[in-house]
């Protein structure tokens, strides 16, 4: 079992800037691919972000590349989404995904959830 607890939500500004945190607890966090879902309300969750287990390959949704940065740090069991040049729409509920295989992450059926932290922006 992994357990993940997403941090970092809150209020923020259109074009502002966010970190939402996410981390790790039950086994060995470096031999997890992880992942970074949203869900904005009356919207199905949608793929964000994903990063490999030494963090050297990440993906990122077409929605959010170029304003959106996932990273992690092993030594912390910690992954993160830096998040830039924030729009309104990307107002949701950000999940972190964890799985040993990246294709359960990349396409939505990862063996581990967290909760979510609640990101809002304003207009």
């Amino acid at each position: 079992q992994v357990q993940l607890v997403e941090s970092g939500g809150g209020l923020v500004p259109a074009g502002g800037s966010l970190r939402v945190s996410c981390a790790a607890s039950g086994r060995t966090f470096s031999n997890y691919f992880m992942g970074w879902f949203r869900q904005a309300p009356g919207k199905e969750r949608e793929f964000v972000a994903a990063i490999s287990w030494s963090g050297a390959t990440t993906y990122e949704a077409d929605s959010v590349k170029g304003r959106f940065t996932i990273s992690r740090d092993n030594a912390k069991n910690t992954v993160y989404l830096q998040m830039n040049s924030l729009k309104p729409e990307d107002t949701a509920v950000y999940y972190c995904a964890a799985d040993g295989s990246v294709r359960p992450v990349i396409r939505g059926t990862p063996g581990f959830w967290g909760k979510g932290t609640l990101v809002t922006v304003s207009s």
